[in-house]
């Protein structure tokens, strides 16, 4: 579908003296609303230091001067190439702005990386703070319909959650862990990196619709056309070469609500407390109307203390160095360290097949393991108990795999089934737990598990044919894909249907990476 609207466009700022850093310097001080993320090397828990942060992305919305389009850059600053010193004042400056704000998902952890990675490079220590500040998380929750007597669920969606259930995108998330450091970095991650950013303005177009029409600031909103809509991130995820790669989308009816403003009222106001003017171009920058409205209402701001620059693993390194005690009851010291068989153990019954039941807090980690071909199952209900993970995990002959220390106080009922994960991120849980009890990977495993519902596939592949008819009123197999002679995958248990595509091979070749079989 072709647009109106400018296109997305993707800057690369490697230097001050560049067309794009002047472009950024323009877009900062013309926008009113900008998206945020940042993206670093990931790094093993047992540092004691913060990691650094290799890029900085910035998603813009720019009126044009006749208000009738947008353009939507992001800029993508190489904080590896650039000199921080250049930039730090002109970042801080957009931090603190009244006149922007700024959106995020979960960004107070972004900044603590930032403002130790401008303070290790000779910058003054700042990036204490981000004002005005919305979260993503906030936007989704009041986004929902309110039931009276119900209160909203307090558990934290991802990005591509909310990403799939306001937009109807789906975002992949497989380049979330590779190295930022490395340079230069590939087109897929400057993709990656510049939709992780944009997304959060189109969620935000959706809320402030949603303001708008529950407001009485102005009739009616309906009647637009698709065409009015700035569908520049659709047009990312519609060209050819990053649909596999990175997502699937579709348009749902939370797309309707883009923008839904119309252009006569969506000029750029300044609200003073005698009137309201029309502002000039050149103060593009100040906030309209309903965006003044929506901060007054729902804006935050995100405050570092002097807590937050220290990290926190060398607060609990220090804690646990003094005094410790033996205690075969206390909840932190059992089953720190794995031993004994566990009950797959040939030599103790079992069947030689490892599996594990993968609690809400490692919920990432079952999929990793199913990518390797290793049984891993989750919670039956949404919000188990101690007593429904116990059970399971005794029924099934499965280790428990949780970060939960005061799970382990039930190791004398599951002796040698339940194992606490200490690392943080999914990759180095799935290094960890190989490692621990000494699984064997080969390449021929990789994805040979259902990852949706962790069933086994078919021992034998289906053709085209054999797979459309499969398919029929259950899933929907791309055109695309018709005439590429692909052999197609179907899980035993779930019946969905996998080919091996980009997205599998970037798996595969991730997954022997991960687990270093070609060593």
């Amino acid at each position: 579908m072709e647009s109106e609207q400018n296109p997305v466009t993707i800057h690369l700022v490697s230097s001050t003296d560049s067309p794009e850093f002047n472009h950024l310097t323009r877009a900062l001080t013309h926008s009113s609303v900008i998206g945020l993320d940042a993206e670093w090397k990931p790094i093993r828990t047992h540092q004691s230091t913060f990691p650094t942060v290799s890029l900085l992305q910035i998603a813009c919305q720019l009126a044009g001067t006749d208000h009738s389009s947008v353009e939507s850059p992001v800029f993508l600053i190489d904080l590896t190439s650039i000199p921080l010193q250049s930039i730090y004042h002109l970042i801080r400056d957009a931090f603190v702005s009244p006149h922007i704000l700024k959106l995020g998902f979960r960004f107070k952890q972004d900044l603590v990386y930032l403002s130790s990675t401008f303070f290790a490079h000779g910058c003054e220590p700042g990036f204490d703070r981000v004002e005005p500040f919305l979260d993503i998380t906030s936007i989704y929750n009041n986004l929902q319909p309110r039931q009276p007597g119900r209160r909203l669920s307090k558990q934290t969606k991802s990005l591509a959650t909310i990403c799939q259930e306001v937009l109807g995108i789906s975002l992949s998330k497989e380049l979330q862990c590779s190295d930022w450091s490395q340079r230069p970095l590939t087109e897929e991650q400057m993709q990656y990196a510049a939709v992780d950013a944009h997304c959060l303005i189109h969620i935000f177009d959706v809320f402030k619709a949603k303001v708008v029409t529950e407001g009485n600031s102005i009739e009616s909103v309906t009647g637009l056309q698709l065409s009015q809509l700035d569908l520049g991130l659709k047009q990312i995820f519609d060209t050819q070469k990053n649909s596999n790669k990175m997502c699937g989308i579709k348009f749902g009816e939370a797309l309707e609500m883009m923008q839904a403003i119309p252009p006569d009222f969506c000029k750029t106001v300044l609200i003073s407390d005698e009137d309201v003017n029309v502002l000039s171009p050149d103060q593009a920058n100040q906030m309209d109307y309903v965006l003044s409205r929506i901060v007054r209402k729902y804006g935050d701001k995100i405050l570092l203390s002097e807590s937050d620059r220290k990290p926190k693993i060398s607060r609990k390194k220090a804690k646990k160095s003094s005094g410790r005690v033996a205690n075969t009851h206390s909840p932190t010291e059992v089953g720190e360290e794995w031993q004994g068989l566990p009950p797959w153990d040939v030599t103790s019954g079992g069947d030689g097949c490892p599996k594990f039941l993968c609690d809400v807090m490692v919920e990432g980690l079952a999929k990793h393991l199913r990518c390797v071909g290793i049984d891993a199952a989750v919670p039956c209900s949404k919000k188990p108990q101690s007593r429904d993970l116990i059970e399971q995990a005794c029924k099934e002959k499965r280790v428990l795999l949780t970060r939960d220390a005061k799970l382990l106080r039930h190791d004398y009922l599951l002796k040698y089934q339940i194992y606490r994960v200490k690392s943080l991120l999914k990759n180095d849980q799935l290094v960890e737990v190989i490692e621990t009890f000494q699984l064997k990977i080969s390449e021929d495993q990789l994805m040979s598990r259902c990852t949706k519902c962790n069933g086994k596939f078919i021992q034998k592949p289906l053709t085209t044919e054999e797979a459309v008819e499969a398919a029929k009123g259950f899933q929907v197999i791309p055109n695309c894909l018709f005439n590429k002679n692909l052999e197609f995958w179907q899980c035993m248990d779930c019946k969905q249907l996998y080919w091996e595509g980009t997205q599998y091979r970037n798996a595969v070749q991730k997954f022997v990476d991960v687990c270093k079989l070609n060593e």
